[in-house]
């Protein structure tokens, strides 16, 4: 059997400036409008698809972490501080910048709507 991960909804307050914000912060191309959806195309067919919550609805954070290149966490890091974007080496945000774990770099920051963002070098348990 194959299972493949497809794509994913991701509530925000305003989808233009969620979907923007981790286009940006990414480095990707930006996001595709498909119904009422904007649709951020990642690697191997997987999409995430970004929508707007009615106004004042509270959103619960969800976490959504990245295996990105060496290359592209430098670029990640980079934004990051340039935007002086809060960030964290772990999840429970007690200490900041980023962690090198598993032999790799890893760093957690929020986007517009809350949710937690994680970008690693290295798979869990290297």
């Amino acid at each position: 059997m194959t299972i493949s991960f497809n794509h994913t909804i991701v509530a925000a307050q305003d989808r233009q400036e969620s979907a923007w914000f981790f286009t940006h912060m990414f480095g990707l191309p930006g996001p595709v409008e498909v119904g009422h959806f904007l649709a951020v195309a990642l690697d191997h067919r997987v999409s995430l698809d970004f929508v707007q919550v009615e106004k004042d609805a509270e959103i619960a954070p969800q976490h959504y972490a990245f295996l990105v290149s060496e290359k592209d966490f430098d670029g990640i890091y980079q934004r990051i501080t340039d935007l002086k974007l809060d960030h964290w080496a772990d999840p429970r945000q007690s200490s900041t910048g980023f962690n090198t774990n598993d032999g790799g770099r890893g760093v957690y920051f929020l986007d517009p709507s809350g949710h937690f963002l994680e970008a690693i070098t290295k798979p869990y348990g290297g």
